[in-house]
C-alpha cells in the first residue's frame, strides 16, 4: 500500500455533481492497494497514520497528531498511486489491485482507521469519478509505502 497523507484545513468528495464527504481540518489519505497488499500492511499504516506528528504544538512545533487535535481523516481510494512511469510517457497501472482484492481491504483500511481514530472516518467511493479538493495546509504532504516501511 503507497499513502499520500495531506495536513489540510479542509477536505471534499464530490461525484456527480454532488458532495459526498468532507473535513474541516484533519489528513486527507490518498490510498493506493496493489495486487500483493494484505491486512498486515493495513495494520501498520493506520498504526503510524493516527499516530503521525504533523500538528503543531502551542509552541509552533509539530509534536501533536490527528487525534490530539479532533481532527478527522478523509480516505480516498486512488490506483494511479500505483502507476510505473520507467518506460515511456504513458503510466502503467499492473501494479495496481483489481476490485477482488483492493476493496475488502479499502474498507478494512476505513474501519481500523475509524477504531484508532475513536470516531466517523470519512471517505470517498471506490472506483467512483471523484472530485478532490482540499486547502492544504502548510503544505504538508508525506509519502508512505507499506512494503518500505517508510
Amino acid at each position: 500500500m503507497r499513502v499520500v497523507i495531506q495536513r489540510v484545513l479542509d477536505a471534499s468528495v464530490t461525484i456527480d455533481g454532488r458532495m459526498h464527504s468532507s473535513i474541516g481540518r484533519g489528513l486527507l489519505v490518498l490510498l493506493g492497494i496493489t495486487h500483493d497488499d494484505q491486512e498486515e500492511d493495513v495494520q501498520w499504516l493506520v498504526r503510524k497514520i493516527a499516530a503521525l506528528r504533523i500538528f503543531d504544538d502551542p509552541d509552533g512545533v509539530m509534536n501533536l497528531d490527528v487525534r490530539q487535535t479532533g481532527g478527522d481523516v478523509l480516505v480516498v481510494s486512488q490506483f494511479t498511486l500505483m502507476a510505473m512511469t520507467k518506460k515511456g510517457n504513458r503510466p502503467s497501472y499492473i501494479k495496481a489491485a483489481g476490485e477482488e482484492v483492493a476493496v475488502p481491504l479499502y474498507e478494512e483500511f476505513l474501519r481500523q482507521m475509524a477504531a484508532a481514530m475513536g470516531k466517523e472516518v470519512f471517505a470517498g467511493v471506490f472506483g467512483a469519478d471523484m472530485k478532490v479538493a482540499l486547502t492544504n495546509d502548510g503544505p504538508v504532504t508525506i509519502v508512505i509505502d507499506s512494503k518500505a516501511r517508510e
